[in-house]
């Protein structure tokens, strides 16, 4: 079966990294059939909430920007319950504690997934672009093999290049998860989209932070980089993390991980 049709099948599906936006139609609408013929449960996992996934996710995790691999830690813990004896020792060290309060997911909402998959036959984990360039891929990478090989999730990963990172993972030597950064401030997203527009997508608060308003032109400023972009305030949007849609950049400010702290400046100041 191909990735549509496995989702389209699936009557739990848990997607983590991925906005699910205009250029993953394909997945969003085989998510929307699975609903439909199986009346599917869908976690949807991500920093941001998705308006146009309200009608349809079960539960929203939402977990703080650059936490992923903690995400992936929990998750882990959660529902992987047969494996081996150093991945037995490695859970059982884990600090539930620390990764639920650093990442803003709670242990419950865990508990609450894991008990409306029980009864499920044909599950589902969507891993999303987000996580190919985290500082913390190596590791992540194995959570996600493990995963694959020690649950009844079927894995897809949307990237392909990322998938065969995946499938070519050996070594299952898990490293303890580091120390979560924290992103304070002003943050934009990277959205990978077919067009790229000047628009920085922000919420009222993201603009109130940022003391900027609707169509004023701004410079996203990142170490060496300085981005001219123009806010457009969404009512859409909650929270305060920004979204900046763009196909590709030599900018340092759109390479590596998909979030920034950046420090917003009105153009005619």
């Amino acid at each position: 079966m191909d990735k549509k049709e496995i989702i389209s099948k699936s009557d739990f599906i848990l997607s983590l990294g991925t906005m699910l936006s205009n250029n993953k139609e394909e997945v969003r609408d085989s998510i929307i059939e699975s609903i439909a013929k199986t009346n599917a449960q869908f976690v949807y996992m991500h920093p941001i909430d998705n308006i146009d996934l309200k009608l349809y996710y079960t539960q929203f995790i939402k977990y703080e920007v650059g936490s992923e691999e903690g995400i992936l830690a929990l998750l882990l813990n959660t529902f992987v319950k047969e494996s081996n004896d150093t991945i037995k020792k490695y859970i059982d060290s884990l600090d539930l504690g620390y990764l639920s309060a650093e990442s803003s997911a709670g242990e419950e909402e865990f508990e609450e997934a894991y008990d409306n998959s029980l009864n499920c036959k044909f599950k589902t984990l969507i891993i999303g672009d987000d996580l190919i360039e985290h500082p913390r891929v190596e590791n992540i990478i194995k959570f996600i093999s493990i995963i694959k090989e020690y649950t009844d999730f079927n894995v897809i990963i949307l990237d392909n290049n990322f998938e065969e990172k995946i499938n070519a993972c050996t070594n299952l030597q898990l490293e303890e998860v580091e120390e979560l950064k924290s992103f304070d401030g002003t943050v934009i997203y990277r959205l990978i989209e077919d067009e790229s527009t000047q628009d920085l997508i922000a919420s009222k608060s993201f603009a109130q932070i940022a003391k900027v308003a609707n169509n004023d032109k701004v410079y996203l400023n990142y170490k060496s980089s300085k981005v001219e972009k123009t806010i457009k305030v969404d009512d859409k949007l909650n929270g305060t993390i920004a979204i900046s849609k763009i196909t590709g950049s030599n900018e340092e400010l759109f390479n590596g991980y998909r979030y920034k702290q950046v420090k917003i400046q009105k153009v005619d100041e």
